[in-house]
């Protein structure tokens, strides 16, 4: 197996749901006893929250660079960066480093391309729904995508930061991405993809109103195909 380096800490929620459920599927797949040769860096997220300033990204993008280098110095031969608004940076931080980076964009894009999607809702934080970053790696696999709701944009900033992030699951959080979910299907989404690596936690990603795309699990499982060196179909 290979040995994947990960940057996580964004928040320490989704990088422990990233570890587990990369370790389940290498074992799924390898050996009962096996487990995934990873490196995790695991960053203080109080640098990294809620940036919206220019300056904070250019911090964010020297911490998450430099954090990419640590990894591929320790020996990580390719590189995940555990949350979606990160990805922002992604090309600072891949011309930092020597090695591939899976960006989780464009695993969902090729999931929703697969599964015959053609017009998606994308939930998850203020830079992701609102800016192009994420958008136009699904875009390129011919997805089109629902524009974003501010009303949403506020609800689920509040949900994620202040609950999810934290590691609190509320019934009330359920009940409002349960709205945002049935509001979207009758808006003309034919599926949803959950653009934050914590929103399966008040999701029923496998019984809902509409196919769901999480783009934890799908990034975890393109993690799992490159350590076990399994080809990824296009």
């Amino acid at each position: 197996m290979r040995k994947l380096g990960m940057i996580g800490g964004m928040s320490w929620v989704s990088t422990g749901i990233y570890y587990d459920r990369i370790n389940r599927i290498v074992q799924r797949r390898a050996a009962p006893m096996a487990s995934a040769p990873l490196l995790i860096e695991s960053l203080d997220f109080c640098q990294l929250y809620a940036l919206r300033e220019e300056k904070e990204w250019k911090r964010a993008a020297q911490i998450l660079s430099e954090s990419g280098k640590r990894l591929e110095d320790a020996g990580a031969e390719a590189l995940i960066i555990g949350a979606n608004s990160m990805h922002k940076l992604y090309d600072e931080v891949e011309s930092s480093v020597g090695i591939p980076i899976l960006h989780i964009a464009d695993y969902v894009g090729r999931a929703l391309k697969k599964a015959g999607a053609k017009n998606a809702a994308l939930i998850g934080t203020r830079n992701v729904m609102t800016e192009s970053f994420y958008r136009k790696r699904l875009v390129a696999h011919g997805i089109d995508l629902l524009p974003p709701d501010m009303t949403n944009v506020e609800t689920l900033d509040r949900i994620i930061y202040d609950e999810l992030m934290v590691g609190k699951v509320s019934r009330d959080a359920q009940r409002a991405l349960k709205t945002i979910i049935t509001n979207k299907s009758q808006e003309g989404a034919d599926s949803i993809v959950l653009a934050c690596t914590e929103l399966d936690l008040v999701v029923d990603v496998d019984a809902n109103v509409l196919p769901v795309f999480d783009s934890t699990r799908i990034h975890c499982d393109a993690a799992a195909d490159w350590i076990l060196e399994q080809e990824i179909a296009e």
